[in-house]
């Protein structure tokens, strides 16, 4: 029997399986760093929070530096979303509380080409920074 053709044939049957191969790293690859930074910004936006004397500067902080350290670290996300708790600044001084943020981030996977796989995947994390007790609000 010839041997004509099967090199093509095996070529044929490879190279979407290390198309897929490729894909699933670059797309395991964008969720793991988008992760990794999501959590970054939640404890980051936390502690930018706490800095601050009210409730308002606060949140104003946190949106801040979460917008920043999202474009610096290269985050592509299709929404990204922060909620900040500032409830702990309504406590009198002296009373310890917290700050704590949530983000979200819907991470873009339809350009990496695996059959399958969503448009987005939602990653969140949060962050908490203890608020000076005796430090002045407003």
């Amino acid at each position: 029997m010839s041997q004509r053709g099967t090199l093509t044939v095996e070529f044929a049957l490879l190279v979407p399986a290390i198309a897929l191969l490729f894909g699933l790293a670059i797309g395991g690859a964008r969720v793991w760093m988008a992760r990794s930074t999501v959590e970054t910004i939640a404890g980051a936006a936390a502690r930018a929070a706490v800095m601050e004397r009210s409730p308002q500067s606060a949140r104003s902080a946190a949106e801040r530096l979460s917008a920043i350290q999202a474009t610096t670290s290269g985050l592509r996300c299709a929404s990204l979303r922060l909620r900040v708790d500032t409830a702990a600044f309504a406590r009198p001084v002296g009373t310890p509380g917290s700050v704590t943020t949530a983000v979200v981030c819907e991470v873009s996977l339809g350009d990496v080409l695996v059959p399958g796989w969503p448009g987005t995947v939602s990653i969140s994390a949060s962050g908490s920074a203890p608020l000076d007790s005796y430090r002045g609000r407003k």
